[in-house]
């Protein structure tokens, strides 16, 4: 054998020795056997022996070291065992039905039961609940759970759909817990909020943030929401976002999520503001129906291209695409490619900003306006009129004709879209629906009610007005394409150019 191996099994015989020698004398010291060495060690009779521990009885901190926390916990708790018996959690159940096709091309209806799962909060002593107008959409049953666990069928009193707000009632025999509306006025961003609901259907739920942001919007014809970072999760919707005095400063209504199949808190959420609330409920209670001012125009941020084709340079405001026949902005003068600069003494920043004064406005007041006209200042009044609680925006009927007038050109092309409700915006869908085609419209055989347009152009399109906006400025001078999803299939579909006449500024009327 060859000696250097014979020195190396020396050293590995040596090394085993002492290892097996200090195992067996730990062994040894712990009250084993020799057997243990070659196993886990095994009671004799086979029975386990409880082993002796000693945990720690005292915190790590005292309550007066840490006064402050103690004293906000405390009261955290108080707060929310003042606000959670006044918040419910709604089951609903109904029936839709979908259209199929056969092999053979045949169609048949198929009906298949639904449930959906939401929130409210009671605002009324009389039983009355304010949630989402999406909670209960096209559901015929509907269910409220209490605080205390006893279920009762609602009655649904009215519904504004434009700001996503449903009002319920339910008959408890006896008095009920309201929550107060606070000033959602004077929130302030970086201000501590708590939202409680119930999501996933798990019951009563409360996560605390603070508002993000402020005068947040997901359409151009919605009011501004508050953003919050509170946890919102499917079925938080409809449930209240409340300050530190347990009032009701928002109706938690949608969340932001980049998986559209199964949205989940991303750390941004959107509530509606408790005024606007608060306005709708009584409107609804009230008259039956929410009311809403109208001014009667469509309406455009003012961007680049916008600015140098109208010479407007300096200043904010929102320039008018078109007045609609009948509406105060008619009667008080406005035309299409004027500027509003200010509206009832308020200087307008955006498009957004004046929507949402003029929905606010009391009907029948009349309003001073500051215009921007061809260079020109001027100051004319409209009387605000009572608009519908979701109407459609539209292009004017169709005619044919040879112009660059923006009017004309979507007059001709006839093609009425709606904005996306709030939550087909909440599945992260972007464009505008189709509603219907005027008679003789050029876009006849090409494009379809149903139809979603979301692009112009390869431009993205966000809202009706960005959709009139690009159309009108494109279909004057060239051949157009539209995006559109179509059945599940996207689609590209091209719409001719209209004849210039070049003597016809953009003028408007």
């Amino acid at each position: 054998m060859n000696p250097g191996f014979r020195r190396l099994l020396a050293l590995l015989a040596v090394f085993a020795t002492a290892f097996i020698a200090v195992s067996a004398l730990k062994n040894w010291r712990s009250g084993g056997s020799w057997k243990d060495l070659f196993g886990p060690k095994v009671p004799k009779d086979g029975a386990f022996r409880p082993e002796k521990f000693t945990l720690a009885e005292n915190a790590p901190l005292d309550p007066d070291d840490v006064e402050l926390l103690s004293r906000l916990n405390g009261e955290y708790a108080r707060l929310m065992k003042a606000v959670v018996p006044s918040v419910v959690s709604i089951d609903t159940a109904g029936v839709r039905t979908e259209r199929l096709m056969d092999a053979l091309g045949r169609s048949r209806i198929r009906k298949y039961p639904t449930q959906e799962q939401g929130s409210g909060v009671i605002v009324s002593h009389e039983g009355h609940i304010v949630t989402n107008h999406h909670v209960i959409a096209g559901q015929q049953q509907i269910q409220v759970t209490l605080h205390d666990g006893k279920t009762y069928p609602a009655v649904l009193i009215g519904e504004d759909t434009l700001l996503d707000i449903a009002v319920l009632k339910i008959e408890v025999g006896g008095s009920v817990q309201p929550l107060k509306f606070g000033d959602s006025s004077t929130a302030e961003v970086g201000q501590l909020v708590f939202a409680v609901g119930n999501p996933f259907g798990l019951g009563e739920t409360v996560t605390q943030g603070i508002i993000s942001a402020k005068e947040r919007s997901l359409s151009d014809n919605q009011r501004d929401l508050f953003q919050t970072d509170a946890a919102i999760n499917p079925g938080n919707s409809g449930g209240p976002l409340v300050n530190l005095r347990g009032e009701i400063i928002g109706i938690n209504a949608a969340i932001y999520s980049p998986d559209r199949d199964n949205p989940t808190f991303q750390g941004v959420g959107f509530s509606i503001p408790s005024n606007d609330v608060k306005d709708a409920i009584s409107q609804i209670l009230e008259r039956g129906r929410p009311i809403r001012g109208i001014l009667g125009v469509r309406m455009h941020d003012l961007d680049s291209a916008i600015r140098s084709a109208i010479g407007y340079q300096n200043g904010n405001g929102a320039v008018i695409l078109g007045v609609t026949p009948g509406e105060p902005a008619e009667a008080a003068g406005l035309q299409p490619w004027d500027v509003i600069q200010s509206y009832n003494k308020e200087v307008i920043r955006d498009m957004s900003q004046l929507i949402t004064l003029v929905q606010r406005t009391r009907i029948g007041q009349e309003v001073p306006l500051v215009i921007w006209r061809k260079g020109e200042i001027l100051n004319l009044k409209a009387v605000i009129a009572e608009g519908g609680a979701s109407k459609p925006t539209t292009a004017p009927k169709a005619v044919q004709g040879k112009t660059r007038d923006p009017e004309v050109v979507l007059q001709s092309l006839g093609i009425e879209v709606r904005d996306l409700t709030v939550q087909e915006r909440m599945r992260g869908i972007r464009g505008v629906v189709v509603t219907r085609l005027a008679p003789n419209a050029l876009a006849m055989d090409k494009v379809k009610p149903g139809d979603l347009v979301y692009g112009v152009n390869a431009s993205q399109i966000g809202s009706a007005s960005e959709f009139f906006l690009h159309l009108a400025a494109s279909a004057a001078v060239q051949a157009t394409s539209l995006q559109i999803l179509r059945d599940g299939l996207e689609l590209r579909v091209d719409l001719p150019a209209l004849p210039r006449r070049e003597d016809v500024p953009p003028t408007g009327r």
